[in-house]
């Protein structure tokens, strides 16, 4: 079985497709100076990007996990981006707080999706 690995540096593959399914590594905003609303929105724009990429899109999204630095503070104003850009059914999320690996990161999202048919 083939596995194809897209953007690989030494320590993860931005993308990695098995089968049917496209895993993407966890992303990021690319201004991490923004609030939380505008790093919610660029996060979910790289998602679109790499699931673009990889063949498929969000409508296809099998899950979604979503890392908070501040949940009590940022989960609000989040879902509120998150509800904009979900146009779709929704996958299945999971969202909690997590210390992220720089302090002026708010927020990662991991997703899960299936390719286009």
């Amino acid at each position: 079985m083939t596995i194809t690995r897209i953007h690989t540096a030494k320590r993860f593959s931005e993308i990695v497709i098995h089968r049917d399914t496209v895993y993407l590594a966890g992303q990021l905003a690319d201004d991490f100076s923004d609030d939380i609303t505008e790093q919610t929105r660029q996060t979910l724009a790289n998602i679109d990007r790499f699931l673009a990429e990889a063949g498929t899109d969000k409508s296809r999204l099998l899950s979604a996990t979503i890392y908070l630095k501040d949940i009590q503070q940022d989960y609000a104003a989040m879902n509120a981006v998150w509800d904009e850009w979900m146009t779709v059914a929704a996958p299945a999320r999971t969202t909690v707080e997590a210390r992220l690996y720089h302090n002026d990161v708010l927020i990662e999202i991991t997703v899960t999706a299936a390719l286009s048919e």
